[in-house]
């Protein structure tokens, strides 16, 4: 049986950086806006005045100082309250497969690999900027990689169940060298006029490279076993696709066309779900959590992460131990976990197990288990 094994990660970071006290005065802008155009609705009870959001409270909420997108313009503009993102003619590379591209090289770079010898691209993120042609194949094209491509949507778990479906692949045979890319727009389905999910979400991409751990020349991790989940929840929700057009009603007034969340009950019923599906993982594998030296969990909420940090290592694991890029990165998605691994995971030495965690909307779960080679 063939070993698959991390050989290369690379993140790509947008230039622009949304403060939360940025965030907080166009927010707030708009909220005065909106309150004093609907001063007599609200007065009379039909309409529910906004409050005000503020740095305190984000930071409470969420443990999020800050995010990167790739438009900031549009997100602080009172008016706008969403990024501005060009439209590009079909003979472009699509936003998505430009942003791939650094991440990709950044992996092949530290891999010592030659696109061309890439024969696998999945490109697993919780969205995609269009139905067809896959992203994933014009990321092949744009790349010079040569196999197959297809894209995954498993919405925050998507890079954790790339990483499986990935290394499948290599243990059959069917890929040797595989690549697994998340470009994560997430600037475009938040609704930045929500007081309480403004905050959430920033962009970034990020990719893994894969391949047989006897072929590594490098640096590795050994894909011990992987492990993945679903159940099904309407608590986090995104309402938009291709069928939008079909209905009868207005879609510009449709909230339920962007990111939805019920938090409190995704907090209730998430946190034991991943709890129990990494302590899963780790008893089939015969692996105690006192082994683990570093958990690279889903950058989604602080109080979560400490909350399944606590539950699987039976103590509150130390900084180094589950590393957090939360503050930085906000949440991106299913890329999270894959910053966090890319960030802090070279100061482990050969034989150290570390565990990468992502979850989210579906629900999802997947983890993956590694061994430092």
């Amino acid at each position: 049986m063939i070993t698959p094994a991390i050989t290369g990660t690379g993140v790509f970071t947008p230039e622009q950086v949304i403060t939360n006290d940025e965030l907080v005065a166009a927010f707030n802008a708009y909220a005065e806006r909106f309150n004093a155009e609907n001063a007599e609705a609200i007065a009379a009870g039909e309409v529910e005045a906004k409050a005000p959001s503020s740095s305190e409270f984000i930071v409470n909420a969420s443990g999020i100082e800050q995010r990167y997108v790739m438009d900031k313009t549009g997100v602080l503009d009172p008016e706008i309250m969403h990024p501005i993102l060009r439209e590009r003619s079909n003979d472009e590379p699509g936003i998505m497969a430009e942003i791939a591209l650094e991440a990709c090289d950044k992996a092949l770079a530290q891999a010592g690999r030659d696109p061309s010898e890439v024969d696998l691209i999945i490109c697993a993120a919780s969205n995609h900027e269009r139905p067809y042609p896959a992203v994933a194949i014009e990321i092949q094209k744009l790349l010079g990689a040569g196999g197959f491509a297809f894209d995954m949507n498993v919405a925050c778990s998507s890079a954790t169940f790339g990483i499986q479906a990935a290394a499948d692949m290599i243990r059959s045979g069917s890929a040797r060298c595989a690549i697994v890319v998340s470009p994560e727009i997430c600037s475009g389905h938040l609704e930045w006029r929500d007081r309480d999910c403004h905050f959430i979400f920033g962009d970034v991409c990020t990719a893994v490279l894969l391949e047989p751990a006897d072929a590594a020349k490098g640096a590795h991790f050994i894909v011990r076993s992987t492990r993945c989940a679903t159940q099904f929840s309407n608590n986090i929700r995104n309402n938009n696709g291709y069928l939008r057009r079909t209905r009868e009603s207005n879609m510009e007034d449709r909230r339920d066309m962007l990111f939805v969340q019920e938090g409190r009950k995704v907090f209730k019923e998430v946190l034991p779900l991943v709890s129990a599906h990494i302590s899963a993982h780790l008893e089939v594998e015969s692996v105690g959590s006192e082994a683990l030296k570093r958990l690279w969990l889903h950058q989604a909420n602080k109080a979560m992460n400490d909350f399944i940090g606590r539950k699987v290592m039976g103590r509150t694991p130390t900084p180094e131990e589950q590393p957090n890029i939360l503050q930085d990165y906000a949440n991106t998605s299913s890329a999270g976990s894959i910053i966090a691994f890319s960030k802090f995971s070279s100061d482990l030495t050969a034989g150290d197990l570390g565990l990468i965690c992502s979850f989210g909307a579906g629900y999802s779960v997947g983890s993956v288990l590694v061994e430092k080679g």
